[in-house]
């Protein structure tokens, strides 16, 4: 009763203001708990009047706000309530291009790298993130502008951005790149801009020099984790780096001789290790799971031996069947040009058919057999016969030809179709040992970081790209790298929620799930609206049971979305 009539009296005082806050009361409480204000109020010694890590607050909740970054962040900033969303009441002005502007300019002088590792290494500690699996990646990211040179013209540029090989299919723009390693699936620790054109062989060799010293930060020794990454790492200079020291997984590419031949190893051998369905979303009938098998073997690559472990995925297989159907047909094509040629000719004598035989039977032919047989081809007299028996003025000879398919090669294709082949060092025996299962999954979990690059990608995250100063892309990195930190420890503490308590969560369509993510909280806090009258905040209507849920999931109390110090 009291606090209704507090209510009415400050409705009388003050003017009321309802402020849209969504899902932004979440993504402060996580950025609490990761210790993201304090750690760069730390790092960027500052006599603003508002705080570096203020400032990187209200610019990652507005880049998971589905706004463009940096894009007029005190406009963004007028329509919200600043003090529950970044604990202190400030000016939408504070955001103006001024301040913002000078805030990347002193992170680019502390150093994107040496910010977000920090970060990132508080809340691995925080939030007990599994760092046993490190994968690495990068992706493109296009921009809109020349950017010729750096603003200081005697500085030696850490950054180009200009055209390269564009993974966004965009030739037409420059680019940058983000390299990124990642654990527990697709937890981001590290994370840089590199060069519009650089090579992803050559940064990975970049990453495997100093790997081991970016996870004794984490407290790891080199064999206390495994580096996973795509077939772009297996380079004799990538692999001399890796020497003894560094454990890896990886997939052999196809360009190696040895990639085929341990293959055919496998499917002449026909001993496999069942490994069964791994994925853990339930299969449609659309979408049916992929089943694997296993066949262990080694290589030889670059006169140094390494376990190679070849998969066969029916999903794998099931993709390349239109090529290998493409495949078969273009060679049959060409075959029956070339056979048509052969059959409309005539010969004179015998021995030159016979010749002709021999020749086209020697026709190589990957997966058919050409079978030429000489016929004879009487030429007979004109005019009406005698007796009604034509006589042959001269016999001539010429060749018929029969196509068949080679079913054995044809098999082998179909059965190499649906293989690769995973290169590694980790030992198949004694401590820390990993079977072809967990070799498997390892490299599979590594698709995590294919989604991290979505989300880096997505135009809801990423727009237009605009700001005119190159250092400045640099930092906008770490602000898409500290997002992306954010966006995905709440999705593990989710999921960990679930395998931990065996329940699951609403999902879309009034389902429920066990496999929840961030975007998909998003929509369920989408509208939440909070009324401020004076300094008391309400919801403008109770929350849902489903957003309890997922509050709970979370554990993150109700109190964020009405009380400025919650989280």
């Amino acid at each position: 009763m009291r606090a209704s009539l507090e209510v009415e009296k400050a409705i009388e005082r003050e003017k009321i203001t309802a402020y849209v806050v969504s899902h932004l009361p979440i993504v402060k409480a996580y950025a609490v708990k990761m210790g993201l204000v304090d750690i760069i109020n730390q790092l960027i010694p500052s006599k603003m009047d508002v705080e570096p890590g203020i400032i990187f607050l209200g610019m990652v909740m507005d880049t998971l706000s589905g706004r463009t970054p940096f894009y007029r962040l005190d406009e963004f900033f007028q329509d919200q309530d600043t003090e529950l969303l970044l604990g202190k009441r400030i000016s939408s002005d504070s955001f103006c291009d001024y301040n913002v502007g000078r805030v990347l300019d002193k992170a680019y002088e502390i150093g994107s790298i040496k910010i977000f590792t920090a970060i990132a290494k508080n809340a691995v500690d925080i939030f007990d993130v599994n760092t046993r699996h490190v994968s690495f990646d990068t992706t493109s990211v296009s921009v809109f502008g020349d950017y010729d040179l750096y603003s200081d013209e005697n500085q030696s540029p850490s950054l180009t951005i200009t055209y390269g090989h564009s993974k966004n299919h965009r030739p037409d723009l420059k680019q940058f790149l983000v390299s990124m390693l990642c654990v527990d699936r697709n937890v981001p620790i590290f994370g840089k801009t590199e060069d519009g054109n650089g090579s992803d062989k050559t940064i990975n060799n970049e990453i495997l020099s100093s790997i081991s010293k970016r996870m004794a930060v984490h407290g790891l020794e080199p064999e206390a984790f495994i580096y996973i990454a795509d077939s772009a790492m297996v380079t004799k200079k990538n692999l001399l780096t890796i020497g003894d020291s560094i454990l890896f997984i990886s997939r052999l590419p196809a360009s190696y001789n040895e990639c085929l031949r341990v293959i055919k190893e496998a499917i002449g051998k026909d001993q496999w290790q069942d490994l069964g369905v791994l994925s853990a979303t339930k299969p449609t009938d659309k979408r049916p799971a992929a089943y694997y098998k296993a066949y262990e073997s080694e290589v030889n690559i670059h006169n140094k031996k390494y376990r190679a472990v070849v998969i066969h995925s029916s999903a794998h297989d099931k993709r390349r069947q239109k090529r290998i159907e493409r495949e078969l047909n273009a060679e049959l094509k060409s075959l029956n040009h070339q056979c048509k040629q052969a059959v409309q000719k005539d010969f004179y004598c015998l021995a030159d058919a016979l010749a002709a035989k021999e020749e086209l039977g020697k026709t190589k032919a990957k997966y058919y057999i050409v079978n030429p047989e000489v016929e004879e081809r009487p030429k007979y007299k004109s005019g009406r016969p005698k007796g009604g028996i034509r006589k042959i003025k001269e016999m001539l000879y010429g060749l018929s030809v029969t196509v068949v398919k080679d079913d054995q090669a044809v098999s082998e294709l179909r059965e190499e179709a649906g293989c690769f082949v995973m290169i590694t060092n980790v030992p198949q025996k004694g401590e820390d040992s990993y079977d072809s299962k967990a070799i498997l999954k390892a490299y599979k979990n590594q698709y995590g970081i294919e989604q991290n690059f979505g989300f880096l990608k997505d135009p809801v995250i990423v727009n237009s790209i605009f700001l005119k100063k190159p250092e400045r892309i640099e930092v906008l990195g770490l602000v898409l790298l500290l997002s992306l930190l954010l966006w995905r420890l709440i999705e593990r503490e989710m999921r960990q929620y679930i395998e931990r308590e065996k329940r699951d969560l609403p999902g879309w369509k009034k389902r429920r799930t066990t496999r929840p993510t961030t975007f998909m909280l998003t929509t369920k806090f989408q509208g939440v609206m909070i009324i401020k009258v004076g300094n008391i905040r309400k919801l403008n209507k109770p929350l849902t049971e489903q957003q309890g849920e997922y509050l709970l999931a979370l554990n993150v109390n109700s109190d964020v979305f009405v009380n400025p110090r919650a989280g």
